[in-house]
Parts: structure tokens; sequence; C-alpha cells
């Protein structure tokens, strides 16, 4: 949410980020129901001051010898009284309007945000590694994961329904090992690490910018809560109507939680294997810092050298995109993202997302600090990805194979998997593990 006045004093700005964001909203609209609010309050104000006089002239009345003096001013009050009743009415109805307006005005993007519409037009700033050259034919990750018995997607499927997963053998411990590496890692970094939970207000949702526009991939509960997508929500939540010391900031946060996203808009996309499921789980980077641009520029550039440095460490050929203005949540500032390459698919995968918003999630949030001079300030809020999983393993899998069906476990995680250098086929493996459907037997009766 951006400053009323802000966007009062800057309507065509506002309107341009609209454009660039391909956002339906009109500025337009919410400067004449501001309008409304403001005249209404005005009015009210007014009218609160006039009872509060008529209040000290019916006590003056009382000692009066005129004994209508004090009916009269009663009677005016009551007057003024149902003319008050009939604004705070309309305020209700205005205010509605004015909030729901509010929460639809998009971030302004940031000067070095090229334009565009779409994640095709995403702008390519760095790559590095080398895209691995196999004498080979390289297998998906669904063909290593099932040869392998790393995972079980039909019964996966059975338990949980379209895109379930069961991590098996191989893969969880590989799993828990990216996991041990990444905590390691980022609370050397000075990141405190945290768990949040993954149920979660709407109030969290609306202020972190994913609620009212992205709902629809939120999985909502029986008593109005929502499974939300990233940790980064709660964390937020965290400080959520307070006011921090400034020697607090900033703040590093690396949370993990479980995550659950609907994938609403991606119904035919990748429905086998573990790229786009419904529940997963994330280790999350966040930020409170000061209200600053330059100090939100220079820890989004951190936010996202730390992601390079984890993927290079796992030598994983990545390379980063800065996302056009179309590409943006409504939100955002600016944001990279960080796609690893994916052999089986001759493509680049998503891995991390890395954004900051000014004070946007923290204005709805009301997450505030004294600066210096003992003014108070919005902080400002930053994310990126850490590592989510289990679509982290697409990469880390893909990229290791052999000739021999067995996969090569990076270096740097062979000491959380007892120093083993390699995942290879066993006899367990070769295995068929397809499900069988089996007819229930009849109950006797």
């Amino acid at each position: 949410m951006l400053d009323i006045k802000f966007i009062r004093e800057n309507k065509e700005l506002i309107q341009l980020a609209a454009k660039r964001k391909s956002v339906p909203f009109d500025v337009t609209a919410l400067i004449n129901t501001d309008d409304k609010r403001r005249e209404l309050m005005t009015s009210l104000e007014k009218k609160r001051a006039e009872q509060n006089a008529y209040n000290e002239c019916i006590v003056k009345a009382a000692s009066s010898t005129d004994p209508n003096e004090r009916v009269t001013l009663i009677a005016q009050m009551k007057t003024l009284k149902d003319s008050m009743k009939a604004e705070e009415e309309a305020l209700k109805t205005v205010m509605k309007e004015w909030q729901t307006l509010m929460v639809q005005v998009p971030n302004i993007p940031d000067m070095s945000v090229p334009d565009g519409t779409s994640d095709a037009e995403n702008k390519e700033v760095k790559v590095w590694g080398e895209i691995p050259k196999f004498d080979f034919q390289p297998k998906s990750h669904i063909e290593l994961m099932e040869a392998l018995d790393l995972c079980d997607f039909d019964r996966g499927t059975k338990v949980a329904g379209f895109r379930g997963y069961i991590l098996k053998n191989d893969a969880v411990l590989l799993n828990f090992a990216l996991w041990q590496f990444v905590l390691e890692m980022f609370t050397k970094k000075g990141f405190s690490p945290r768990m949040v939970p993954s149920l979660v207000n709407k109030n969290l949702l609306t202020g972190t910018g994913y609620l009212p526009q992205g709902e629809e991939d939120l999985y909502k509960t029986q008593d109005s809560s929502y499974l939300a997508g990233t940790g980064e929500v709660a964390t937020m939540g965290y400080h959520m109507d307070e006011v921090l010391d400034k020697s607090q900031l900033p703040e590093k946060t690396l949370a993990f939680s479980p995550c659950f996203r609907r994938e609403a808009g991606a119904h035919s996309k990748d429905t086998k294997g573990v790229k786009r499921v419904h529940e997963f789980f994330k280790f999350e980077q966040v930020i409170l810092c000061e209200a600053s641009h330059e100090t939100s520029v220079a820890l989004h550039e951190e936010l996202l050298a730390n992601v390079e440095e984890m993927m290079q460490a796992l030598n994983i050929p990545y390379h980063v995109v800065l996302n056009c203005a179309g590409d943006l949540g409504l939100g955002q500032v600016k944001k990279y993202d960080v796609e690893a390459w994916v052999p089986s698919q001759k493509a680049w995968c998503e891995t991390h997302s890395c954004s900051y918003f000014h004070d946007f999630q923290t204005r709805r949030l009301n997450i505030r600090y004294k600066d210096a001079e003992g003014k108070m300030r919005f902080v400002h809020s930053l994310n990126n990805t850490a590592l989510a999983s289990p679509r982290i393993l697409i990469p880390v899998l893909e990229n290791n194979q052999q000739a021999d069906g067995s996969i090569k476990i990076p270096q740097v995680l062979q000491k959380y998997m007892g120093g083993r250098t390699v995942i290879a086929p066993t006899a367990a493996s070769s295995v068929d593990s397809k499900v069988t459907p089996v007819t229930p037997a009849k109950a006797n009766n």
C-alpha cells in the first residue's frame, strides 16, 4: 500500500506504474473516492465540535430562568445527531470503497526495470556455470527418480490427489542434506533461523500483497484462514503493529515452513514431477531494513549474491534475469529470478525469486521504527527464496546424472550423507514399484 498523500501528488506516476505492470487500475476513481472520504471526515469533525458546544450549552441552560431554552437546545442537538448518524453511515460505505481501491494501487517499478508484458521479455543479466555435455541421452528428473526409487508419483496421487508425490529413500536424504547445507550457510551469514506457520490469517496475506489479487492460488480453510505459499507471509506478520528499535535493523531472517499452492493458473503445465506441486517446503530469506532506497538496493543485491553463492557451491549452472514490469507483482519494486539449467528440457527452470518492496508491505502491516531524528517511519522489506524443495532436486539430479544411471552427490552435500559420493541403482530400486490396483474384497454380510 502506498501513502494516499503520495498517490494524490503523483497521479500520473501511479497510472504509469499500473500501465507498465499491466494492472487494471483507475487512479482517478481512487482520488474521487478519497475526496468524498475527506469531505465526510471534515464535516463529521465539525459536527462533533458543534455537539460538544451544545453539551456545554445544555449544562449551562440547566440553571437558566428560561425553561424552554434547555428543551430547544436538546431538540437542536438531536437534529445534529441524526445528521451525524447519516454521515457516519455514508462514511462507512465510502471507507469500504476507499480501502478496496487502496489495496489495488501498484507499487512503482524501479527505473532499471525494463518494459514488457510477460516473463518472455525478462532480461538476462548473468550466466554462470558450464552447461553439462553428456555422451548419452540425459534423462528427466522423473525418469531418474523412478529408476532409482526416489519418488512414487502414482501413490502420491493416490494419497494426495493431483500433483501428489512421495519422496523416498535417497531423495529424502538428499533433501535433508540440502536443508542442512542451507541452514548452516545462511546462519553463518547472520540470518536468524525461524520456523513459521503455514496457516495464517487473511490480514497477513492482504498485508504482504497476496490478496486480493492472488486468491485463486491459495487454499482457504473452513474457519477462513489460509495456507500460505511462502514463509514470507508469517515472517512479515511477526512484527505487525510493532515499532522496532532502529538498532534492530537490518533484521535478517531465514524462515522455514511447509508451503501450499493450488497452481490454479497452471492446469496443463508440468502435471507430473516435482516442479509444480501443491505442497512443498521452503527456506525464505526475509529482511527488514531502514527506510532508505539505497539500503534496499544494496540488500537486494546481497540477497541475490547469497543465492548465487549457494548455486555455485552446488555447481548448478544458472542464469539471472531481471523481471520486466509486466512480470512484477503488485507490490514489487524490482525482482530478479534465478533459473537453473535443466538438461532434459534444454531450458532454464526458476528456482529463486528475489524482490524488494520499499514500504509497500510494512505500511499495510503497520511495521515502523524511529529514525535518528525520532521520526516514525515504515521499515522497508525484501525477500528471496533460499531453497524450495523438492523443486531444487530437479537441477541437482539432472545435472549430476551419469551414464550408468547413478547420480553424483554435490561435494558440499556429501558430509551430510555420510560421506557418500553417488546415489547408485540398487536391487530394490530395480523392482517395479508402480501401483497395482486391487479390487476391494466385498464385506461378508
